[in-house]
Formats: C-alpha cells, structure tokens, sequence
C-alpha cells in the first residue's frame, strides 16, 4: 500500500515555488521537415522546486521536519499550488457555478469534481484532494444547501442526496490541494555560523491517480 498523509506542506514555502504542469509528447520528425507529434500521457503533471521558497534558516528547518516526517520520497502529502488552487481564477472566490462536473439522467448521484482549462479543446483535470468546507454544489443553476450532498476528500467524488433529472448541469465549486511527494531523498543544505548559505533543489512530483 502506498504511504500518505493528509498533511500541507508549509504554505508560505509552498507559495516561493516554481513549477507547473508537464505534458509527455512524442514528435517524429520526417526527412522532409513534417513531423507527426502524439500524446503519450492523457494527463499533464505538476511538479515543483520548493527550495526556491526557503528564505531562511527558520524556513530550512521547518522543511527538514517536514522532510522527515514523510520520510522522503516514501510518503506522499498535500501542496497547495501557488498558481492554481481553486475552481476558478487564483484571485477571485470559487462559485457553485464555476465547473460543470456532470449531467444527471435521473438516476446518477455520485459526480467526481473536475476542472476544465481552455475553450478550443479544453483539458478536463480530476481533483481528487478538495479543501474542506469550500465545496459548492449547483443543480441547474441553483445552490444546494450542505445537507443535499456530501464530499470525500480522498478522492473528490461528490454524492447528492437526491439524483437530477436528465439532461439538468451539474456545477461545482472548489479550492484543492494537489497530492505530491518529495523526488529526493536527502536535503543538502550548506551552513556556516548558523546562517543559511545554500538551499539546494527540492523537488516535489504530482502523484497521479
């Protein structure tokens, strides 16, 4: 079984990362110059360097605690992406009418949250760690109360009470965390007269469902 803990990574480390989504696309170039290019992965997937957010020794040391707590690279936790963690856009506040996450046909109550990214072709993007008590829940343009769903948080699936009628939107919501895991097992940090001189690399690495 795959370690994890639902714990954040400290958030104001979090927000001095770099990163972002990657894409796996194979290109074939031809002798003439065209080229024929091929999605490998389905999904993008995030990843960062969080040492670029520690500032100070302080900082360094709440990273190693961290570090060794999750023991490496064995266990995974939460990060809270500085650039995109909520249904809508990063500055403004998540509405029950941000995302489409279903249609209902009468008898369907189960709708796992997503988020889409463009209007040409746009990415559809499973959130699997929603933050708690920040999910909203539309049926055909009107908000639900909390008692007419509920929401795992392992795996972002929402549940409704009661099923929509066919062809009725189903809009949701959100801010999320992103599950992630160290890709290094060791922290080689350079000291002197107890000052920070040097912060290496830090990688974290999406985990992908």
């Amino acid at each position: 079984m795959t370690a994890f803990l639902d714990i954040v990574f400290p958030l104001k480390i979090g927000f001095g990362a770099t990163g972002g989504p990657e894409r796996r696309t194979q290109v074939v170039e031809a002798g003439s110059g065209r080229e024929e290019r091929n999605q490998q992965w389905a999904n993008s997937r995030r990843s960062w360097d969080v040492g670029t957010g520690v500032r100070d020794i302080e900082e360094a040391e709440e990273v190693t605690v961290f570090f060794e707590d999750v023991r490496g690279r064995l266990t995974g936790f939460l990060f809270c992406d500085p650039l995109d963690s909520k249904s809508c856009k990063i500055l403004g506040s998540p509405s029950a009418l941000d995302q489409e996450i279903g249609t209902g046909n009468g008898s369907l109550t189960v709708f796992q949250l997503t988020k889409s990214y463009g209007n040409h072709a746009p990415y559809r993007r499973p959130i699997r760690k929603p933050k708690s008590d920040t999910v909203k829940i539309a049926v055909d343009g009107v908000e639900l109360t909390q008692m007419a769903f509920s929401v795992d948080h392992s795996s972002g699936l929402v549940t409704l009470t009661s099923a929509p009628a066919s062809g009725v939107r189903v809009t949701a919501g959100f801010e999320f965390y992103i599950p992630v895991r160290f890709d290094t097992d060791k922290l080689p940090f350079i000291w002197e007269n107890h000052k920070l001189i040097s912060v290496p690399n830090i990688p974290i690495l999406e985990l992908l469902s």
